[in-house]
């Protein structure tokens, strides 16, 4: 049978040498994860336009899928309605009725209900890409869950906005000044779920985009810009009737889980990343145990 091989006398385990080589590649491969979190590559342009074409049209799906269980969510509606009376802050309807009546302003922020929430959040994400490539991966990330998380919310709680409550008083801005645009009210309703309200992603979305510049921007100016963006949104929202504010908290949170899950993955709070991949992030050595460390001399005379 011959003599037993070197393995067999260790108990089948590998030589001392294998074995520290083996660990110390696992040691490295650990650091390269760990440094590809904290330093995500450049992205490539076209994996993520086909990755937000491809997020928008399940989200789009996703959302206008959910049963419209219109008892449950006008019941929800009375919930929140009733809720926001005991606190005293059931402002939503005062607000509707002052702004209504003032007939450029509402249709102005018709119209700011109907386009910028698609077009700042598209104009962030341009701007990330050219400009900090570095943290755009992580950034987004926070977006997505976001995103994700309320999809969620818009099917387990169904929610009938103000302006669709049954006897709520409120005013259908879209409707009665004859906006173009919109998928809350007129021809467009049968392809837009309409009780998909809570959370409220143009405060999710609009306090991304807000934080985003007001964090990354350099200039005093569009910093400023930056946090009035989600407190315009908030005051549009109420205005119009699409939501009551407490949607708006629902998305806030959403936000919230969103940039914990990025903290998770990238080890880092997401603004904190390098501007650009690899840049200013100090290597992390690889430490090994001393006795892994000897020469394979002294091994060798073992």
């Amino acid at each position: 049978m011959g003599e037993p091989t070197e393995i067999q006398q260790n108990g089948g385990r590998m030589p001392d040498g294998a074995t520290r080589a083996a660990q110390t590649r696992t040691a490295a491969l650990r650091a390269r994860v760990r440094e590809q979190r904290r330093s995500p590559a450049r992205p490539r342009i076209w994996f993520e336009l086909a990755l937000i074409g491809l997020s928008y049209w399940i989200y789009s799906l996703v959302r206008n899928a959910v049963p419209e269980q219109e008892a449950i969510a006008q019941k929800h509606a009375g919930w929140i309605w009733d809720l926001e009376h005991s606190l005293g802050v059931a402002v939503e309807r005062s607000v509707n009725h002052a702004v209504d009546g003032v007939g450029w302003l509402i249709t102005g922020m018709n119209y700011y209900y109907a386009t910028l929430h698609f077009v700042v959040t598209i104009g962030v994400l341009v701007w990330l890409y050219r400009r900090h490539p570095g943290r755009y991966g992580a950034v987004r990330t926070v977006l997505f869950v976001t995103t994700a998380i309320a999809l969620v919310g818009f099917y387990f709680f169904p929610l009938a906005p103000p302006r669709l409550m049954t006897d709520g008083g409120f005013i259908d801005t879209v409707k009665t000044h004859g906006t173009w645009g919109s998928m809350a009210s007129g021809p467009a309703t049968h392809v837009s779920n309409q009780f998909a309200a809570m959370p409220s992603m143009h405060i999710g979305w609009s306090m991304w985009c807000g934080l985003t510049i007001f964090f990354l921007a350099r200039r005093t100016w569009v910093r400023v810009l930056g946090l009035l963006y989600p407190a315009a949104t908030l005051v549009v929202i109420v205005a119009t009737a699409n939501h009551f504010w407490m949607d708006a908290v629902g998305g806030e949170l959403c936000l919230l889980v969103g940039f914990l899950t990025a903290r998770w993955l990238y080890h880092s709070w997401v603004y904190k990343l390098p501007q650009l991949p690899g840049q200013d992030v100090p290597a992390e050595p690889v430490t090994v145990p001393e006795q892994w460390s000897e020469p394979a001399a002294t091994t060798a005379r073992r």
